[in-house]
């Protein structure tokens, strides 16, 4: 016999993994944010610190 699911756990399901994928977008987003975020303002504020100028002799 061939398991059936009804029309209500189907669209549960449907949205459990809309849920599960806009859940992962969101994590991805966030550790987008909080990781690369600092590493390019702490490389703006060195360079307007002149951290990357070479001295002059």
């Amino acid at each position: 016999m061939k398991n059936k699911q009804s029309k209500k756990n189907k669209k549960n399901s449907i949205k459990k993994n809309q849920e599960i994928g806009q859940t992962k977008n969101s994590a991805k987003l966030v550790l987008f944010i909080f990781g690369i975020g600092p590493i390019i303002g702490i490389t703006i504020f060195l360079y307007s610190k002149g951290f990357f100028n070479s001295p002059n002799m």
